[in-house]
């Protein structure tokens, strides 16, 4: 079995890292390059930026916020928010991105994904789909999660991947920011309609929430934030618990 990654996420605003809980209440959680200097040195496998409010403001991911951080990197680095064309994703990329993650641009213009995944690789090439529950359904929302996008989360994957996408980052709306565990069923789902790694996000609160999600979520990522930023949960110790469990992971 591959190693399960753990994946730490800045949601930037402003230059700043901020949290808030279901997309809403945004406070101020550090310095980017601050945290992800940190996160390097404490054995996270990888890093995502997100841009919080480059969609809404409609202009492009910060590039001196990606270049500060990347500099302080030897894992790879994911930038999301504010990608809309092939220019902002190669702005991103020439920033010191190593892949960059399309939400809102994918559901306008869905070959913007097979375009991206031909210039750069489908490694490169990541599809956010943030997701509510709807009944039996889940569905997708766009513009950080303020506007429903009249797709099933499920059906956007497969079709997603169909496209080029290299992986999935699949964040429950519902579970964001309230560390009540990941959203399992919602995971599971997705990671059984595609071959693709699927990264879930929303949620973490506990080393118990990882264990699931990698299990009964079949999980091949899980990401986190407030955990990690205000150093409750040291990412080796959450390495080494999921090591005990059964759980491959990566080590330093």
């Amino acid at each position: 079995m591959l190693s399960k990654r753990i994946i730490a996420c800045l949601d930037v605003r402003d230059g700043s890292v901020v949290k808030g809980i279901n997309f809403e209440g945004l406070r101020r959680a550090g310095d980017p390059a601050a945290l992800a200097e940190r996160y390097n040195a404490e054995g996270i496998d990888e890093l995502v930026i997100l841009d919080v409010t480059a969609t809404i403001e409609g202009r492009r991911a910060l590039e001196a916020t990606i270049r500060e951080v990347s500099s302080r990197l030897f894992i790879p680095l994911a930038v999301g928010g504010g990608i809309r064309s092939e220019a902002d994703a190669a702005a991103a990329i020439d920033a010191g991105a190593d892949k960059v993650s399309l939400n809102s641009a994918a559901l306008a213009d869905p070959s913007l994904v097979t375009t991206l995944a031909t210039r750069y690789g489908s490694q490169a090439v990541v599809v956010a789909i943030d997701a509510k529950q709807n009944g039996e359904r889940f569905d997708v929302y766009a513009r950080s999660g303020k506007v429903a996008a009249d797709r099933d989360a499920v059906e956007w994957a497969v079709e997603a991947e169909s496209r080029g996408a290299g992986e999935i980052l699949l964040t429950s709306i519902d579970r964001d920011g309230t560390r009540a565990g990941f959203d399992c069923p919602l995971t599971a789902a997705v990671s059984s309609a595609v071959s693709i790694p699927v990264i879930a996000s929303g949620g973490a609160g506990t080393f118990e929430h990882f264990y699931d999600v990698f299990t009964g979520g079949r999980a091949d990522a899980a990401l986190a934030a407030s955990i990690f930023h205000y150093s409750e949960h040291a990412v080796s110790d959450l390495k080494a618990f999921l090591a005990r469990s059964g759980v491959p992971v990566r080590q330093q």
